[in-house]
């Protein structure tokens, strides 16, 4: 289970994963197909390079989770992007992640930088930490998350509907005017 501490007001979350640093690399920074380390939502960005626009979306694109900038792409060791869930109206914060080699797999490194306290946001970013790295461990490790996580997913599946309309990808254009 993912470790969790507070360092100067940023959330921080780590774990050890037995694999290879480019298996987890592709796991958080991968398009084209669902996370199943970040609630099976599909990363959209205009580039995953500094001032690059990104979002985390539902399976079908319908709706926007997470809006936000790249702020650091150090492939495969560090990815920094700026992180609003556009359900909430709390200020925006920074999510690090940092990947280093240990022994025979990789420490990872979740930070909250920022984190907005007595918000939403703080609450979800609370409890999202762990279930993210701890999603990110079982997949690089077998292949798939656990059983529980995978009921989880097929809920969000089926239930997007209920999204707030804020959420709604044409309130979230990628192309900022």
């Amino acid at each position: 289970m993912a470790e969790a501490s507070t360092e100067g007001g940023d959330a921080v979350f780590r774990i050890f994963i037995r694999a290879d640093i480019q298996r987890v690399w592709r796991e958080l920074t991968k398009t084209g197909e669902a996370q199943g380390a970040v609630f099976n939502a599909w990363l959209h960005t205009t580039g995953l390079a500094p001032g690059g626009r990104m979002q985390m979306r539902t399976g079908s694109g319908k709706y926007v989770i997470v809006d936000g900038d790249v702020v650091a792409f150090e492939p495969p060791h560090r990815f920094v992007h700026t992180h609003r869930f556009t359900q909430f109206d709390d200020p925006a914060c920074q999510v690090s992640y940092e990947l280093r080699p240990v022994g025979d797999g990789v420490e990872v490194t979740l930070r909250v930088i920022g984190l907005p306290a007595g918000t939403q946001t703080g609450k979800s970013m609370q409890s999202g930490g762990h279930t993210i790295l701890d999603a990110l461990k079982a997949i690089c490790e077998t292949g798939r998350p656990g059983v529980g996580t995978r009921l989880m997913y097929w809920m969000f599946a089926y239930m997007e509907f209920v999204l707030p309309a804020r959420t709604r990808a044409e309130h979230w254009p990628m192309q900022r005017p």
